[in-house]
């Protein structure tokens, strides 16, 4: 029961990683508020958890005033917020000709703002309680992707985000790291063509997809006092992916 007694907000709660996040952390003892646009599916992970120790929360990550009401409204409910996980994110592909201006402005005001305005309005209480955030960035926050110049720049901002936060909180005792997943086997990853996962499963060592549990224990991971000495980290969970140099491989 590492999260005994913890208060752990998860932005995106409500599908894939975020949701299996939640089922973790609430496995270990923890208080999950599941914060997601699609409150319903929140609702339902909230309901699935085990003793009671879930509530959903819809939330804008992309508006700032709605951020601060809720991290406001999350520590006057439970005194305090130990962990932030900043999960929430949305996909948009093309390259920089055929993505339009507000294609941008959609990805970056979930992508970078929604990380920004969780960070910025969940610190003061994270400097309280000591406590801790962990990024959900990317794999395309390290390197780029053909045909995803907008997600790609946006988790990189993400990447450096988590470093900079690192160094301006550590010695006020609050860790900062992301988790840099690969294609996850969550509902987006299964309405892709088998040709298309083909592809990123050639890119794995392991050879296959992870599923969204085997970030999520990462995530525990991270945000648990087993990583009481890791920050300004952006840990690759990719299967090996990121090992590759990039050149063919001719074995």
């Amino acid at each position: 029961m590492k999260f005994q007694n913890k208060i752990i907000i998860i932005t995106g709660g409500g599908n894939g990683i975020g949701k299996a996040a939640a089922e973790r952390f609430a496995s270990e003892g923890a208080t999950v508020v599941l914060a997601d646009w699609k409150v319903e599916d929140a609702e339902k992970v909230a309901q699935s958890l085990p003793g009671g120790r879930a509530i959903s929360y819809k939330i804008d990550v992309s508006d700032p005033e709605a951020v601060k009401q809720m991290m406001e409204a999350v520590a006057k409910k439970y005194g305090k917020i130990d962990v932030l996980i900043n999960n929430a994110g949305i996909l948009i592909t093309g390259n920089i000709i055929d993505s339009s201006v507000e294609d941008w402005k959609k990805l970056s005001s979930v992508n970078i703002d929604g990380v920004v305005y969780c960070a910025k309005f969940a610190m003061p209480y994270l400097l309280k309680s000591k406590g801790c955030i962990v990024n959900t960035a990317s794999v395309s926050g390290l390197g780029a992707d053909w045909g995803m110049v907008y997600y790609c720049t946006t988790k990189g901002a993400v990447v450096n985000l988590t470093r900079a936060l690192a160094l301006d909180h550590g010695s006020a005792g609050v860790r900062v790291n992301s988790v840099c997943p690969c294609l996850v086997k969550t509902n987006m990853a299964a309405s892709w063509p088998e040709s298309a996962q083909a592809k990123f499963t050639d890119r794995v060592t392991l050879g296959r997809i992870p599923q969204p549990e085997e970030i999520a224990s990462v995530i525990a991971f991270l945000a648990s006092d087993d990583a009481g000495f890791i920050t300004g980290v952006n840990l690759p969970v990719d299967g090996g992916a990121t090992a590759s140099d990039g050149q063919p491989r001719l074995g």
